[in-house]
């Protein structure tokens, strides 16, 4: 495993192998998460207090991605780091593309992980997005993916630079902040609130609570710029249901 993959806020500023591009799209990323009014404090506050990780893919190579997310995860056999989150950074496109041309590409590297994971997903969870209880494992841990992009021009709280942005959350950081659960919902709705004073929109229809008989998960993983429901099929196959 290579640890050189996961990087932290203090290697943007000592490293000198990482690209130019990378480095706006951090520096961009950070302006925006630490800015006053921000909606999320979990991201704010993890940046200012150096809790969240980082890695990077170029456009022709994401073969580092699986070593940085298992370096990521192994970050929780101690307890300390039980918040942490992990931030990956897709070089930009050459000329910024529409939303869909995001989402297919945040959904073609779920997918890319998933072929090369080597670990079994438990047997009892859902193969098929269109499960209530679905969700996405890599190492066998359970993790909330959310896309951000530059396409965003109304949802602005998703819009964090000019790269496309793709946030890891493993569940086990939201015990005790389950939407169930009364913390959860108190925090929830806050940073919802503070969500739709950034955006000047209601918050979207797709976005609940993780095991909400009514919700697909994965269209919380990617929602449109708009109010209006994603509709169609996921674009994420698991292995055993692939010809």
């Amino acid at each position: 495993m290579d640890l050189r993959t996961l990087l932290t806020k203090e290697d943007f500023a000592e490293r000198k192998d990482l690209p130019n591009w990378l480095l706006n799209s951090y520096a961009t990323f950070r302006e925006t998460v630490t800015e006053k009014t921000f909606p999320c404090y979990f991201g704010m506050g993890g940046e200012l207090k150096g809790e969240l990780r980082y890695a990077y893919v170029t456009q022709e190579d994401w073969t580092n991605l699986p070593s940085a997310l298992h370096a990521f995860l192994a970050l929780f056999e101690n307890p300390k780091h039980k918040r942490h989150g992990l931030f990956v950074f897709v070089e930009p496109f050459e000329n910024e593309r529409d939303l869909e041309a995001y989402r297919q590409q945040f959904w073609d590297i779920l997918q890319y992980l998933h072929e090369v994971d080597e670990t079994e997903w438990p047997a009892d969870s859902p193969r098929d997005p269109d499960h209530h209880l679905w969700d996405f494992y890599f190492g066998g841990e359970p993790i909330f993916v959310f896309g951000n992009a530059p396409a965003y021009k109304q949802r602005k709280t998703r819009d964090l630079g000019q790269s496309m942005v793709l946030g890891f959350q493993p569940r086990r950081i939201f015990e005790g902040l389950l939407g169930t659960e009364k913390g959860g919902i108190m925090s929830r709705e806050k940073v919802r609130e503070r969500v739709e004073v950034w955006d000047q929109l209601p918050k979207h229809p797709d976005i609940s609570h993780y095991g909400d008989p009514t919700h697909n998960e994965w269209k919380q993983f990617f929602i449109g710029d708009d109010v209006e429901p994603i509709v169609g099929k996921c674009p994420f196959s698991h292995k055993e249901t692939l010809g």
